[in-house]
């Protein structure tokens, strides 16, 4: 099933317009591929420009572990478990990385929502074309609007 584009149309991949912001290092926009309900897959290029290479580290620049979980959350963003709800990340229950994200490195999370009581988990599985990169679990409550 294809997800929805923005407007809500389905079709080919959605690009959300949830990117990192001022305060993330991340800079791409999130693509969402596929999003029901409790499953979700999206995409996030570790550009090769990212302000977050020269330093990490040189002669052998990797996406930093911080900026794999940033993927993760983003995705999350973009592709709630419920339509329009919005969520606050609490904390990061676990995190493995298993290879690095290199620059020009498609960062893709395929993800599963669960509820946790008065919030949601975000288990994902990351990979690139490499192969796994990272498994990551995400907790998340709910913002109520007042």
């Amino acid at each position: 099933m294809a997800a929805p584009d923005i407007d809500g149309r389905t079709g080919g991949p959605a690009v959300s317009p949830v990117t990192g912001s001022a305060v993330s290092p991340v800079t791409g926009p999130v693509t969402v591929l596929e999003h029901t309900g409790s499953r979700a897959v999206t995409e996030v290029e570790a550009d090769a420009g990212q302000q977050v290479f020269p330093g990490h580290y040189p002669g052998f620049p990797i996406f930093p572990g911080v900026c794999v979980v940033e993927c993760v959350h983003l995705g999350a963003q973009a592709a709630p478990p419920v339509p329009g709800v919005r969520l606050d990340l609490v904390a990061v229950q676990s995190t493995r990385f298993q290879s690095p994200v290199l620059p020009g490195d498609t960062v893709r999370s395929e993800a599963d929502w669960a509820a946790d009581g008065d919030g949601w988990i975000h288990r994902a599985k990351v990979r690139t074309t490499r192969g796994p990169a990272a498994q990551v679990r995400l907790r998340y409550r709910v913002v109520e609007d007042r």
